[in-house]
């Protein structure tokens, strides 16, 4: 049975939060937007009462519980390859919806979203942050304006690395998603921001990893069974080609580049990484105007909130143009639609990667022939699902050393001792 559908909010948006792990973000960010903070979700008990208490509101263990509590939006901080059954509850109960990433962890589930989104008539954000940079805002601002033609090929990357000890805390337990995803699958901050600043659609993906390090410590000493990173190619729905890259590589930090048909631009892999290089030819430009130009761009709106929000002020605009789809009633520019298809990227680059990089269909779940294609699609390598699961590396499989085991589990449990 269809929710009931629910009108436009007048006043403060009551939201409640999945997840106070990276669900924190959000608790601080309600205010953005004048959203008003109303109950968390968590089965994490003593940390979960500790924010309670803190932010005083309701707290529930059980997400059924939570979703009769009276608010008006959900924000899904719940982990990586939950995120799809938790919104279609949601949407069901007749709850706006913001979803960190990814959207959906199968193709069937990217299906089954979508089709819940159109049913209910409510908002659905995908709460992809990094296309909100100032540096990306700009990228967007000048594309729009033709300043470097159109659009031929891009990179988004996402680079982060880290110590076992970090990769373990941040995954606890031996099944926790972080443990056994892909390399392919964590592909949303690489991709999105090509697909912000340049509103094109990826159609195909051809992947590759680089394996699993043996001669790392900060890989072998981990419990985790996949590969280190990916290298994927997109052809994009105007014939342009994207490289996006993502993983646990040396070298920290977000890198975006796109070169149209009259120029370049580009964010900065150097010094003050907030810069931004905009590069025409002598031929492209008109008389007076420079070659090339490197800059620091500002937020084109809200600029003091934003530089002190998290994630290059990208936390503060994922909020922000959330809550002001609810109030408009017009979806957001990281809808439905693009959330699931940045999000099956990573499965079908990982179908790809198994097939030797062969180029796979990124199906375009706006037709509902694509839809009904994929519907009954539940491939996962999720150790906890039932059915043949394809590997998590391309090595076969990953058995963790007695030493990675033993420092995951006094990593774990000191974790568990002092809470989030």
């Amino acid at each position: 049975m269809a929710a009931k559908k629910r009108g436009r909010v007048r006043g403060a948006i009551k939201v409640g939060v999945v997840g106070i792990g990276r669900g924190r973000t959000f608790m601080r960010g309600a205010k953005h937007g004048n959203m008003k903070l109303v109950a968390l979700c968590d089965n994490w008990e003593e940390p979960l009462a500790k924010f309670g208490a803190e932010y005083g509101v309701a707290t529930y263990t059980k997400y059924e519980e939570f979703l009769k509590h009276d608010m008006d939006a959900v924000v899904l901080a719940n982990f990586f390859h939950e995120h799809a059954p938790f919104a279609i509850q949601a949407l069901e109960a007749g709850k706006h919806v913001m979803s960190e990433c990814a959207a959906c962890h199968t193709l069937a589930e990217g299906v089954a979203l979508v089709r819940a989104v159109e049913k209910s008539g409510l908002t659905y954000m995908f709460a992809e942050n990094y296309p909100y940079s100032a540096c990306n805002q700009e990228m967007r601002r000048l594309y729009r304006k033709g300043h470097v033609g159109e659009f031929r090929y891009g990179e988004g990357e996402y680079v982060h690395p880290g110590t076992a000890e970090w990769r373990m805390s941040i995954s606890v337990g031996m099944d926790h998603w972080r443990n056994w995803i892909p390399a392919t699958y964590y592909c949303t901050h690489s991709i999105a921001p090509v697909m912000y600043i340049t509103d094109t659609w990826p159609v195909s993906v051809s992947a590759f990893v680089i394996p699993y390090d043996r001669e790392d410590p900060a890989i072998n000493m981990t419990v985790r069974r996949g590969d280190l990173a990916a290298p994927m190619l997109l052809r994009m729905d105007n014939g342009a080609v994207m490289k996006s890259l993502h993983g646990g590589l040396r070298g920290h930090g977000n890198f975006v580049r796109i070169h149209g048909n009259r120029g370049l631009m580009e964010s900065c892999r150097h010094g003050d990484r907030g810069m931004l290089r905009v590069h025409r030819e002598p031929f492209d430009k008109r008389r007076g105007e420079p070659t090339e130009t490197v800059y620091k761009p500002d937020f084109p709106a809200h600029h003091e909130k934003a530089i002190r929000a998290g994630h290059a002020g990208g936390d503060f605009f994922t909020n922000y143009h959330f809550a002001r789809a609810i109030r408009t009633g017009r979806p957001p520019f990281l809808d439905v639609y693009r959330g699931v298809a940045m999000s099956i990227c990573g499965v079908q680059g990982w179908r790809s990667a198994l097939a030797g990089g062969a180029p796979m269909e990124v199906p375009d779940f706006r037709g509902e022939s694509a839809r009904r294609k994929y519907a009954s699609d539940h491939w996962s390598p999720d150790p906890t699902r039932k059915g043949k699961k394809p590997p998590t590396s391309v090595l076969g499989k990953i058995t963790p050393s007695r030493k990675a085991i033993a420092l995951a589990r006094k990593v774990w449990a000191a974790q568990r001792s002092t809470g989030v």
